[in-house]
Formats: structure tokens, C-alpha cells, sequence
């Protein structure tokens, strides 16, 4: 059965609710609720919710919406309207106009295009939280579904967009996901807000098609655009427990949404659409039923108050869309991107999303608008903005631009990306356009680059999530984008990155900005590389320098373009990296899973910096490739330091350096006490524990740690003096305590 009779489907499956439930009609009121443990005031409260509409009412909507020249949805599209709308002949009203008279509905004007919305009430079981870049910039374990336009037969835009999920598990996965980010991501939910006042702000929605990549039947929704906290807080009030928790309230909400009501034996089969469209439908009614048994005494039920509050919120439903003849964009992403101009204006100019969402959100709208004179609407650069935006995975890499040389993995999407988004010609463009979607009128190359830390990052978030936050900083402390890399040059695919060293070395400009860019996303995302702050001078690098100039400055030495290329060979994309976490980091990990990024030494064969026992390669660090990226300043750096180190040492009095020496042996001690608390959380790992080696090497070995431990406490026992610690302690009072982390 198709989508035509739906309305009909769901009254003739359940009766005419329109009738069946009833609630006496009162004044709004204001009654005293317990929340949390607290008392306060729910005010305009109502003892009556609308009923559901009928079939009629439903039916007469469809018709108007399918009639209104200033709509752009098919019948499918206008049927999720009419299952949402509280009130079917209201909204039909709206979309109706007497001669010569525009239409009632809400017009909002952006770049290319102009959004027609209906404003109304909606019930809460047929909002989908839709997509936003709030939880998809995040490091997150279930993907986004690819977003698409939608068209109509003669290539006008639909005001829908097409959610497009592997199956039915990547969808309720993807909702869950939402729904738990989005109460994380709020410290302060509106619970009790909604509770006392019900949701007074419109939310954004629009009808959405879901389509599975398996085949599966597709699913025709109203999506929630902005408003996604709302929903969650009124979910929460509708799950069990005072303060539940993410999971239960996404639980909730998809136990309604997702719900289907089983085909009837012998009966004619339903699509997918409506046997959910039926099982929502139920649980309303459901609720409904609920809310009544609970408001016919004088205090009503804590569950009725709940509902009352929560079943019936205010929507801005957009059911139009106009392409304007100047629009940039091709007929298939103007809705999708109008849409996304709206909540821009709310989020990045009002109420702000974070730095990464923004980031996200402006980086690939910007990208989107990419055109080049002269070229057909799909050919390469299509395929590139789509690879960009995530449409296109990496392993089609080769297939976008026809070269099978090119491997296809992450770091070689990031090679190309950066490549092409560096052009002259794109950047421009690129920039414009985020400026003009940010409303600023200035852009440094460095903000360039933290818009484009987001798209590079794409395919490896979720798998470096704990190096994810240093790497955009450094991103947008300018991240690969140095000037050779802005200069012209191309990229040389390889499958061995240490083969372009030579040719670098030689002139080669393309082979040298290759592993510029190669290595330095590489180290960047590894936490090798980071953002330019004071307070790591002298402790993790030795002086401060942008991440771009560090890139920069590996490029212009053997060593640097060395330990480039030994960057992006071991590079991956789903591993962690060994040497983006501290010692104390490492501490309960899983080490074994972890590769390393090895140091270099040009007096060996194979390049790579031995260890003390001259096997094991010795791990790269911070601090050198800072001093790689600038040897002449390290130098400098280094004998300041030392001068300063003589000046102070001879200038101190002998009460100071008494003290300095007794903060190095405290130092020492407590990286002692660490040392061995790593030392045994290693031999506690099941790969120690399979083995026979003994966690100091052997009972010899341990016993003499022992004897030099003794004879430090002996030492320090037999020659203290006798001197009263009171004064130490006064003496050291304005000097930089220790502070010993057990």
C-alpha cells in the first residue's frame, strides 16, 4: 500500500482516537511539584491535551500542502507533516491564500535560496533528532549517515533531505548516539525548566527520507534540526527516575520512535513508513490515556504533570523552499545548506556551538560552494568536495582521481585535501565563503587551517580520541599549512613514503611538500607536534614556535624530512600513537595495540636513532623535533640557559641552593616511586604475565636496586645534619613547591 492512503491506514489499524480519548476541559492552573527533591511552582498548567487528528483532518492537509504553489514537498513529504501536527486544520490554513494574498507562512531569506515554514504545534513521538554538527565534529564510535538533497522530477529542490544509513541497526545506533551526546554536552538540561513552563521556543524541523544501504525499505520522518536538547530534556522527564541517565533517556525515546506495530495476519502488507507511522501512533495514544487517568483529582498524578508539559511543543516546520536564479549551489544541496545558514545564524553568531562544531559547520558549507568556470556540475571537483565532506570514504581515493598509484588510506585523503584546498583559486573561494558564513571580514591563514583540522581529521576521530583536542589546537595554530605547502607543488603518491626523501633532498619541491604535509598531519594528530604555548618551554620543547614554522623547518634538513617520512609510514589512522602520551598517561592502557614513531640517526643504515642496547628503536619526542625544526636557535636557547644556570648558581646564597637541591632530590625520589609503579603495571599485563621474565630482570637485579635504595636512605640518615626544619620550611615558602603525585 502506498504512502497516498496512509492517513486512512492509521485510523481503520487503531479507530478514530479523535473520539477515544478525552480529557475534561479546565483553566490553565498552577500547582506545587516535587523535582529532585525540591518543591516548586509547574504554572499554566492544563488538565486537557489535544486529541489526535482525524483522517479527514489529516487527508485535507495533504491536500492543501500538495496545492500550495509556495510548498516544495511530494505527497509522502506532506503526509509526515500531517502525522506530526497537532492541529492538520490550522496548518492548512496557513498554506491557504486568498487572490492576490501571499500565504501565512514564516519566509526567512538566505544565501541562494528562501525557506517557507509552517508555525505550529507538534506532537513530541514524531520528532527525530536530526543531524548537527554538536555531536558529528566529536570523536564519536558510530558514523553519520551521508546526507543528501532531494529533487522532484523536473530537478527542483524538495524542502527534505535524505539520510542514507547502512541498516536499521546504523540508525537506531546513530539516535542513541545523539540523544546521549547531546544530554553530555549539557551540563544544565532543561528538565525543570520544561517542566515548569512546558517548551516555549519553536524548534526547527523539516520532513527527512531515511534510506538504508542494504536495501532496506526507507522511512519517511520529521527531523529535528535545532532543539535536539529540548527534545532530550522532555524525553528525560518521560523516563523513570528523578535524574536518569543518557542511555536510559535514549532508550526512551527510541522504545516510541522505532516502535512498529506488526502486520495483521492476512491483512494486505504496509511499508515500512506506516507500520512505524502506526506503532508511534499507538504510543501516543498510549500516553494520552496515561495523562487522563492521571488529572481527574485534585492533585494530578506526578506522571500527568510529565506528560501534560512535555507531549505538545511549538515547531517552525519548513514545507517550502525556493532556489534563487544567483545560487552557487546545485539544486540538490541548496535546502540542506539553507537550513544549515539558519542554525548558523543561531549557533555561531548567537548561542554558540563550540569551536570545533563551529569549525565543522563552517568549513564544510564553505567547501560545499566550491566552483570552478567552465566546469560541468559532476566531474572531479564534485568528487573532491565529497571526499572533503565525507561522502566519498578513503578508500576511493584512486577511483576520484583516476590514478590506482595513489593509495588509498586516510593520510593520503589528507595529503590530496590539503592539496587541493591550498590552490589559489579554492582557497580564495574557500575563505570567502567562511567569512561570509561567519560574518567576519578577516581570515589569517592560521584560521584557514583550524577550519580545515576538522575535515582532515574525519576518518581517525574516533580512533585518537585522546590526542583529538591538542591536534585541532594545533591546527589552528597553523597546522601543515606552510608557505611551501601554499606554494605550488603536487602531490607524489608513493608506497613508501622514505623514497621521497632523496628526491627532496634533490629539489624536488612536489616529493618535499608531500612529506610536509604527510608527516606533518602525522605528527600533529599524534600529539607530536603541538599548539604554541609558554607553558611548555622547557619541559617538553625548548622554545616556542607555530606548528607551521616546526613543519616548515623539518623540511629544510635531511634529519627533518627524515623523520617526516618516518611520521607518515607508521602513521595509523586507527591505532594510538606510543609517543603522544606521558609516562604517567600510559599508566592502565593497552600499550601492545600502540605503534611508535622512531627518532632518526643518519650514521645508521636504515636511518633509525638505537637505543641504549642497540636493537630498539629509540622513540621520537617533542623536544626533538622542535630542535630539528631550528637547530641554529636551539643552540642559543641551550647556552642562554646554561649562562643563566652559572649566573644563578654563583649568585645564589647557600640557604637557595640547599633548597634547589632539595626539590631535585624530591623530584628524583618521586620519578623513583613512579618508575616502579609503571615498571609493575607492565608486568601485571596479560603479554608480561605469559611470559617467564621477571619485571626487574632478575632477583639479582632486584636485590641490588634494593641495596642502592638502602644505601640512599643510609646516606641520607647518617649526613643529614641537625638543623631545624622549622627554618626550611619558612625559607621555602616562596619557592615552588613539588608537588609528589602518588
Amino acid at each position: 500500500m502506498s504512502d497516498v492512503s496512509e492517513s486512512q491506514v492509521i485510523d481503520e489499524e487503531d479507530g478514530d482516537h479523535g473520539s477515544s480519548v478525552v480529557t475534561p476541559a479546565s483553566d490553565p492552573e498552577s500547582i506545587s511539584f516535587r523535582f529532585a527533591g525540591e518543591e516548586f511552582t509547574v504554572s499554566g498548567f492544563e488538565r486537557t491535551l489535544p486529541t489526535p487528528a482525524t483522517a479527514g483532518d489529516r487527508s485535507a492537509l495533504v491536500r492543501a500542502g500538495l496545492a500550495a504553489e509556495s510548498a516544495s514537498l511530494d505527497e509522502d513529504g506532506w503526509h509526515v507533516v500531517a502525522r506530526a501536527v497537532v492541529s492538520p486544520d490550522a496548518a492548512a490554513a496557513q498554506l491557504r491564500s486568498s487572490k492576490g494574498q501571499a500565504p501565512a507562512l514564516i519566509e526567512e531569506h538566505v544565501e541562494g535560496a528562501t525557506l517557507r515554514s509552517l508555525h505550529t504545534r507538534v506532537w513530541l513521538t514524531e520528532l527525530f533528532p536530526g543531524h548537527q554538527p554538536r555531536t558529528s565534529q566529536g570523536a564519536l564510535p558510530v558514523n553519520d549517515p551521508e546526507v543528501h538533497g532531494d529533487v522532484d522530477e523536473g530537478g527542483r529542490p524538495y524542502a527534505r533531505v535524505v539520510y542514507r544509513y547502512r541498516d536499521r541497526d546504523h540508525l537506531r545506533d546513530h539516535l542513541t548516539q545523539t540523544i546521549e551526546q547531546t544530554r553530555h554536552a549539557n551540563p544544565n538540561p532543561y528538565d525543570r525548566s520544561i517542566l515548569a513552563r512546558r517548551i516555549t521556543r519553536a524548534v526547527i524541523a523539516h520532513p527527512c527520507r531515511l534510506e538504508f544501504a542494504d536495501g532496506s525499505e526507507h522511512i519517511d520522518v520529521l527531523a529535528v534540526r535545532d532543539g535536539i536538547t529540548r527534545l532530550t530534556s522532555a524525553w528525560a522527564l518521560l523516563t523513570e527516575g528523578e535524574a536518569p541517565y543518557a542511555d536510559d533517556i535514549a532508550a526512551t525515546a527510541l522504545k516510541v520512535l522505532t516502535a512498529e506495530k506488526p502486520q495483521r495476519r492476512g491483512a494486505s502488507e504496509k511499508a515500512l513508513s506506516q507500520r512505524m507511522a502506526l506503532g508511534r501512533q499507538e504510543a501516543l495514544v498510549g500516553f494520552l490515556a496515561e495523562f487522563q487517568r492521571g488529572v481527574n483529582e485534585a492533585q494530578p498524578t506526578d506522571r500527568a504533570v510529565r506528560l501534560g508539559q512535555t507531549l505538545v511543543l511549538p515547531a517552525q516546520v519548513t514545507v517550502g523552499v525556493h532556489r534563487h536564479s544567483s545560487a552557487g549551489l546545485s539544486p540538490e544541496e541548496v535546502f540542506d545548506d539553507a537550513i544549515r545558514s539558519i542554525l548558523a545564524s543561531i549557533h555561531v553568531e548567537f548561542r554558540h556551538w563550540d569551536a570545533a562544531a563551529q569549525n565543522v559547520e563552517v568549513g564544510t558549507r564553505a567547501i560545499s560552494r566550491i566552483r570552478l568556470p567552465g566546469l560541468p556540475q559532476h566531474n572531479l571537483l564534485e568528487e573532491i568536495i565529497g571526499l572533503a565532506i565525507g561522502r566519498r570514504k578513503p578508500t576511493e581515493l584512486p577511483a576520484v582521481f583516476q590514478n590506482n598509484r595513489i593509495p588509498g588510506t586516510a593520510l593520503w585523503r589528507a595529503v590530496y585535501l590539503v592539496n587541493f584546498l591550498t590552490r589559489p583559486e579554492i582557497f580564495e573561494q574557500v575563505k570567502r565563503f567562511a567569512k561570509d558564513i561567519k560574518g567576519t571580514s578577516k581570515m589569517r591563514t592560521a584560521g584557514y587551517a583550524e577550519l580545515l583540522g576538522p575535515v582532515i581529521d574525519l576518518p581517525w576521530r574516533g580512533y585518537k580520541a585522546g590526542s583529538l583536542q591538542q591536534a585541532r589546537n594545533a591546527w589552528a595554530n597553523g597546522g601543515v599549512l606552510t608557505k611551501g605547502v601554499m606554494g605550488n607543488w603536487q602531490p607524489v603518491p608513493t608506497a613508501d613514503f622514505a623514497e621521497l626523501v632523496q628526491p627532496a633532498l634533490n629539489g624536488n619541491e612536489s616529493a618535499r611538500q608531500t612529506l610536509a604535509v604527510a608527516g606533518g598531519v602525522a605528527l600533529i594528530t599524534d600529539k607530536l607536534i603541538t599548539r604554541n604555548v609558554g607553558s611548555a618551554v622547557g619541559r617538553t620543547v625548548p622554545f616556542r614556535a607555530n606548528a607551521d614554522q616546526i613543519i616548515a623547518g623539518l623540511t629544510e634538513s635531511e634529519e627533518g624530512l627524515w623523520t617526516l617520512a618516518f611520521a607518515a609510514k607508521a602513521f595509523d589512522p586507527e591505532r594510538e600513537c606510543l609517543n603522544a602520551f606521558t609516562d604517567t598517561q600510559l599508566l592502565g592502557r593497552n600499550t601492545a595495540t600502540m605503534y611508535s614513531v622512531p627518532a632518526v640517526d643518519l650514521t645508521t643504515e636504515d636511518k633509525i636513532r638505537k637505543d641504549a642496547g642497540g636493537v630498539a628503536p629509540e622513540a621520537l619526542s617533542q623536544w626533538s623535533i622542535v630542535v630539528l625544526s631550528d637547530p641554529g636557535k636551539a643552540r642559543e636557547v641551550e647556552d642562554e640557559q646554561n649562562s643563566e644556570k652559572e649566573k644563578a648558581s654563583a649568585d645564589q646564597s647557600i640557604h637557595a641552593q640547599l633548597a634547589a637541591e632539595r626539590r631535585a632530590l624530591r623530584h628524583a625520589v618521586n620519578d623513583a616511586r613512579q618508575a616502579v609503579k609503571r615498571l609493575m603495571a607492565l608486568a601485571e599485563a596479560p603479554e608480561a604475565r605469559a611470559t617467564t621474565s621477571h619485571p626487574f630482570g632478575s632477583a639479582e637485579e632486584q636485590n641490588r636496586i634494593i641495596d642502592e635504595v638502602r644505601k640512599l636512605g643510609g646516606d641520607i640518615l647518617v649526613n643529614a645534619p641537625a638543623v631545624d626544619r622549622r627554618d626550611d620550611e619558612e625559607h621555602e615558602d616562596d619557592d615552588e613547591e613539588y608537588e609528589d603525585v602518588e
